[in-house]
């Protein structure tokens, strides 16, 4: 089966991160996760990644206990910096070029956020890392990836999870919960769907860009996304 999908740009939550620890990096699930992607890089596909950062600190969290909101989101754009690094460290171990991308400048540990630069790292074969969210605080890291996907002119966002699919509530939660193998991007928006938030949905849909909710802990998933594969759900189009 050939590839579907050439471009892909990465969702993953600090969360996924965790593995099976209750907070920080798992380094196992990072070795497993970093094995995934250089399979499907082995296939010819371009890999842009956005990461997350609630595994060590969560911006609106911290707003909740009295922090100010702003202070609060830009320590939580460095913590995704942490888990890019951490994330672009296992990526090299399986021998993969791999770019750091901040959305806040810290040039010594990363390169500044250009959008020409990221496309030519991307087809040059390199995997993009984009951390640090869009750099401005009231704004969440999937916001920061539908609109780095938008920017790089990527074919699909992918949403790394730790379900395999969209619910029509908390499946760990409700077991009369329904998976919803199709929806459209005014589904998500109207009824108010917990994929990703409204405004990420909305820079999807303005751009037609596709988003795939799957699980990201699943052997191979990623592989059988990028080739096509009914795997997870589908979000795009118009509504029934």
């Amino acid at each position: 089966m050939g590839l579907k999908y050439k471009r892909i740009l990465l969702k993953l939550s600090g969360e996924a991160l965790q593995g099976t620890k209750p907070y920080g990096i798992d380094p196992e699930f990072l070795r497993r996760l970093a094995h995934e992607i250089k399979n499907v890089v082995n296939l010819g596909v371009e890999v842009a990644i956005v990461i997350g950062g609630g595994n060590i600190f969560r911006g609106v969290s911290g707003a909740t206990q009295g922090m100010d909101r702003a202070t609060a989101d830009y320590m939580g754009m460095l913590a995704t910096v942490i888990n890019a690094l951490a994330l672009q460290d296992a990526l090299e171990k399986e021998g993969l070029q791999t770019r750091v991308l901040s959305a806040i400048e810290m040039r010594e540990i990363a390169e500044p956020y250009i959008r020409r630069r990221a496309i030519r790292h991307l087809e040059k074969g390199r995997v993009v890392i984009f951390g640090a969210g869009t750099g401005n605080p009231f704004f969440t890291t999937d916001t920061a990836a539908a609109l780095r996907a938008a920017e790089i002119n990527a074919d699909v966002l992918l949403k790394a999870t730790k379900v395999d699919g969209i619910y029509t509530a908390d499946p760990f939660k409700d077991e009369n919960a329904k998976k919803l193998d199709k929806l459209s991007y005014r589904d998500v928006i109207t009824n108010g769907i917990k994929v990703m938030d409204s405004a990420a949905v909305s820079l999807c849909m303005e751009n037609n860009i596709p988003i795939i909710v799957f699980d990201v802990r699943k052997p191979g998933n990623l592989e059988r996304v990028v080739k096509g594969e009914a795997v997870g759900s589908l979000v795009e189009g118009e509504g029934l």
